[in-house]
């Protein structure tokens, strides 16, 4: 018995395995044609780089050497950076979770998760600087603005995910733990918490490294934390004191990396869902044996 030879189609596919059809080519064209007139609208010229590199070599001359006279302002500026993300990944997490298990539509029915999923994508929809401004009109200039606004940030980040992560569980599991009797918490928490757990977690520090980022970024517009003082540096003039206050920021970011990798290594490595959630609650009962 002789195996059987490929067609001329498959053996085209293979000798050409990035062939594309005449759409993707013309999508392709069309996308090119658009690039360039992007690029013309928007006076994108080839000698207005060629003058930035020069602009650019002499703002990084008066940068260096860094000024670090000024460090209590400095650290005052970080730390409020810092306790503004702490607080803000802190409070969006805990409003997410809620959002995205009313947003799982192969949990919930269509009136809950629609109204969850419009939430979650509202507080999407700005950019953290945008809502920054509206809470700085709102509540003021300082930190609470900066909150506020990166907890809407991460309800929209957060809640989405969680969202996503939940409809793609298993359901084989969520019914052997309904036919058990157990309640609606007891469904979630033993069999959909346990498959969306290490996911959950990575969302939760990239939030955080998130939040960490823009709690730098908010306070250009009066939201608290050390992009305050990086403006202000900026409008000085004082450009060794903004060096000093960039590689404090990437200093901050990286450590915050690193508590990140720390923290995601407790919980998916050494904590299991069975730690967390200790002991069988009383309502759900044992499965019958049957006779």
């Amino acid at each position: 018995m002789t195996a059987s030879t490929p067609s001329s189609g498959a053996r085209r596919a293979h000798s050409k395995p990035f062939t594309m059809s005449l759409k993707a080519k013309a999508g392709v064209l069309l996308a090119v044609l658009y690039v360039i007139y992007a690029s013309a609208q928007l006076d994108v010229t080839l000698a207005r780089f060629i003058a930035g590199l020069g602009h650019a070599a002499t703002f990084l001359d008066r940068m260096f050497p860094p000024n670090f006279e000024r460090y209590t302002l400095l650290i005052k500026g970080l730390s409020e950076s810092l306790e503004i993300a702490v607080l803000a990944s802190t409070l969006g997490i805990f409003l997410a979770l809620p959002l995205g298990l009313l947003g799982a539509r192969n949990l919930m029915p269509g009136w809950a998760s629609w109204p969850a999923r419009t939430i979650v994508a509202f507080c999407r929809a700005l950019h953290p600087v945008i809502v920054a401004i509206l809470f700085v009109k709102a509540v003021g200039f300082g930190a609470l603005a900066g909150i506020l606004a990166l907890t809407v940030a991460s309800i929209g980040f957060i809640g989405k995910l969680f969202t996503e992560s939940i409809e793609e569980i298993s359901l084989k599991q969520v019914e052997a733990v309904r036919a058990t009797g157990a309640s609606f918490a007891n469904v979630i928490i033993f069999s959909v918490l346990p498959q969306v757990f290490p996911r959950f977690i990575g969302f939760c520090t990239y939030q955080f490294d998130s939040n960490l980022r823009n709690s730098t970024m908010v306070g250009i517009v009066g939201a608290g934390g050390i992009g305050g003082t990086l403006f202000s540096a900026f409008q000085r003039f004082d450009y060794d004191y903004v060096c000093t206050i960039l590689i404090s920021i990437i200093t901050l970011i990286m450590l915050g990396e690193l508590l990140a990798n720390v923290i995601r290594r407790v919980f998916l490595d050494n904590l299991t869902i069975a730690e967390l959630f200790k002991g069988k609650p009383s309502s759900m009962p044992a499965p019958k044996v049957a006779s």
